[in-house]
């Protein structure tokens, strides 16, 4: 039986290893060769990464193929961020990696330029229509998001990309895949679909992903994320990056298990929330949440706010509510339809809908540039989930508020919040000039009642039965 071994790499880096003679089998970049064009695109995608350059090490100081420095070059970025000044020259070298950071650092880009590396290092080898990378990530949206940074960053390589899920066309994306593919992304449910139809096969599987590995276990897709990894080739003869918010003993088992020698990295592993998060809690009672964020709304006009509940029907009717009240807003649950799901977000990002509701679905796989405010109007369930919805703004370095309405029905949530972040979080009860109050909900429209002259007679209601005769008085 294996043994895992955790030995100190730096400050900032744990070597998590496992067989030491086996420690060189993915380290090796040879055979250059050639791939193919890329594919088309997923709708609903943005334009570009959503992480601002940082001032860290300068991308021109690796090692890169021209075409992924003209990926980088497109997408604006001249030095690194943290996770992936830490990630980079250990992913390059043929290491595995199991990384802590949350959404927003720029871990994507690390683990997509060094895809585009690996696969231009290498050459093409048997089984032409294979997928060569794999990326694995829970939700939808994070696939789409996948997909769109990794279109820009190999808009100069010959790789084909594409993105399987659910909620779109089903037959499309299955001839898409079943045509050839470099770069295959998706959910676990519709690549164990498509792979146990033998639309694809992963022995040839040089570079695996899987990206927010915490997430797997939280929506129940570990068995189906095992199943996929005892299909590739094994943890010898591939490359394998794992990125996680945080790394559970159940994400690091995955790692030891599947994994060669991963070296784990954090970025601040002690600063939980981002650093530009202003927190603030308001006590109120269940009455006075709609008339406070009613209030808080009208105060930030210029706010792109995103606003978490915690059921579909309360999202729902929250936006009937902001709606009834003048309110721009739109909610975005699991019961969504894709189409309508891709409209919705793309909307919020370009800034036509300033509002979005949300449930903890949405909570991971959103990843939007400008979301000023998060507003908790329902506390989570979960305290790990806080960290997830706060971490929506103050991305790649901006600032942002995050405000939770603290209400009978979930303030004893508040304090495992503030035993999981490690700190007291600082609330206020809101002054009565801050309550608005509201039009409760948008009334239903009403059948028009039908349209009668004035000077024809009522006429009486067939029953059926005979009408009865009264005797004369």
């Amino acid at each position: 039986m294996r043994r895992g071994v955790l030995i100190n790499h730096d400050p900032t880096a744990e070597l998590f290893s496992r067989r030491a003679g086996e420690r060189q089998a993915c380290r090796r970049l040879t055979h250059p060769g050639r791939g193919r064009h890329q594919g088309s695109d997923v709708s609903g995608e943005v334009a570009a990464p959503r992480v601002s350059p940082h001032a860290g090490r300068r991308f021109d100081s690796f090692d890169l193929p021209p075409e992924v420095r003209a990926g980088i070059e497109r997408a604006g970025f001249t030095r690194c961020t943290p996770i992936q000044e830490k990630v980079l020259p250990l992913a390059l070298a043929g290491r595995d990696v199991a990384g802590q950071a949350q959404t927003g650092t720029g871990k994507t880009a690390a683990f997509l330029i060094t895809i585009f590396t690996r696969l231009l290092v290498h050459g093409r080898p048997g089984r032409p229509a294979a997928p060569r990378a794999l990326v694995i990530a829970p939700t939808r949206e994070l696939v789409v998001q996948i997909t769109a940074d990794a279109r820009l960053l190999g808009h100069a390589t010959p790789f084909t990309i594409h993105a399987v899920y659910g909620g779109i066309d089903y037959r499309k994306q299955r001839a898409d895949v079943q045509a050839g593919v470099d770069v295959l992304i998706g959910t676990p449910g519709r690549l164990i679909d498509y792979f146990k139809q033998r639309v694809y096969d992963l022995r040839s599987v040089e570079i695996l992903v899987i990206d927010e590995a915490d997430r797997m276990f939280d929506m129940g897709f570990i068995k189906d994320l095992r199943y996929l990894l005892r299909q590739l080739p094994s943890y010898d003869r591939r490359q394998s990056m794992l990125f996680s918010a945080t790394l559970t003993h159940d994400v690091m088992e995955l790692a030891y298990v599947f994994m060669n020698d991963a070296v784990r990295v954090s970025v601040t592993p002690e600063q939980v929330t981002a650093e530009k998060v202003e927190h603030l809690v308001y006590h109120v009672g269940v009455h006075e949440k709609m008339p406070l964020l009613l209030g808080l709304l009208r105060r930030e006009s210029d706010a792109r706010v995103l606003v978490f509940v915690n059921m579909r029907r309360s999202a729902e009717r929250l936006v009937r509510t902001l709606e009834a009240n003048g309110f721009t807003a739109a909610a975005i649950t699991g019961d969504v339809d894709q189409r309508r799901r891709l409209k919705v977000l793309t909307d919020f990002k370009e800034g036509r809908l300033p509002i979005l509701v949300a449930t903890d679905v949405a909570s991971r796989g959103l990843h939007i540039e400008g979301v000023t405010h998060v507003v908790n109007y329902d506390l989570p369930l979960d305290a790990e989930d806080y960290v997830h919805r706060v971490g929506r703004t103050a991305r790649a370095g901006a600032s942002g508020r995050a405000i939770s309405l603290a209400c009978e029905d979930y303030v004893e949530g508040l304090e495992p919040i503030e035993r999981y972040i490690g700190f007291k979080l600082p609330f206020e009860v809101p002054e009565d000039d801050m309550l608005v109050h509201p039009v409760h909900h948008a009334p239903r429209e009403r059948r028009p009642a039908r349209e009668t002259h004035a000077a024809a007679p009522k006429q009486r209601r067939r029953t059926g039965r005979p009408r009865q005769r009264h005797p004369r008085s």
